[in-house]
């Protein structure tokens, strides 16, 4: 496999990971011990726990149920998805908006029926965005630790050994090992800003779909939906390879900062 043998990786990629992942952990758990000794009397840790099984049901199993079946496997349906970037896009975008924000609503709606408060709210978005960051972002940063460790040995065959990396699993496996070994202090701060991001954007649409609920207008779920989509839209032209990373990441400063003033005004409106 001699494409894993001109795999250099860089000096700062085993310390930018490690503080990216010690990063990782401590921006869910500072949002929630900052949000909960200042409210401490209007939450209630049941919303941090509903946002975080919110998230794994909506996103984790029935979202990535119908991706198996519309993306992954090889049928009609996917090979017009994956055939044409477009359609690629509408897809991506359309089902984390749906999936995401119809969990929030169903589970606020319909299974967090006590202590409906909106400091509670706040708090079942960060249950949603910190499970994000633990359960999707961290293992990834974890791996990619673990690769530039024992590629930075210098013993290639005995890190694809470690690995479990095969003739037959090393093409998949070759992005991940570039990927840990281009890391970088200047990705650990892109990574670590995305996910501030990501987490003011899972606490202002949980706030907006929220307020719909308790004014019974579902138009507010609408345009969580709408926003979810914008939101996702730069993120799905990456995956494709039609936009850079940095054009993504003012795309992600745009939106958060219009979900995070619209949920700040309705917040403030919501008694």
């Amino acid at each position: 496999m001699t494409e894993f043998e001109n795999i250099v990786i860089g000096k700062s990629s085993v310390p930018a990971l490690i503080i990216t992942i010690i990063l990782m952990i401590a921006i869910p758990v500072l949002f929630f011990v900052f949000w909960r000794r200042k409210h401490k009397g209007q939450t209630n840790i049941s919303y941090l726990i509903a946002g975080a099984i919110g998230f794994i049901v909506s996103a984790r199993m029935l979202e990535l149920g119908v991706h198996y079946f519309c993306i992954i496997q090889d049928n009609p349906v996917s090979r017009i998805i994956n055939g044409s970037t477009v359609v690629f896009v509408l897809y991506g975008i359309i089902m984390a908006g749906v999936f995401e924000e119809c969990g929030r609503y169903i589970v606020l709606k319909y299974i967090m029926k006590k202590n409906h408060t909106r400091e509670n709210a706040v708090l079942y978005g960060i249950g949603h965005g910190g499970i994000e960051i633990l359960a999707v972002v961290l293992p990834l940063m974890i791996t990619y630790l673990a690769i530039a460790v024992l590629f930075s040995g210098g013993d290639v065959e005995n890190a694809l050994s470690s690995l479990k990396i095969t003739e037959e699993t090393a093409a998949a496996a070759l992005p991940s090992v570039q990927a840990a070994a281009a890391f970088d202090y200047g990705m650990m701060v892109m990574n670590v800003i995305e996910r501030l991001f990501a987490i003011l954007i899972h606490i202002g649409l949980t706030v907006i779909v929220y307020y719909g609920i308790m004014n019974e207008k579902k138009i507010w779920l609408s345009a969580a939906i709408l926003l979810h989509m914008l939101m996702d839209t730069f993120p799905a032209l990456y995956q494709r390879g039609v936009l850079p990373l940095w054009a993504v990441e003012l795309w992600a400063a745009l939106w958060t900062v219009v979900i995070v003033w619209t949920a700040v005004k309705l917040y403030r409106k919501t008694k």
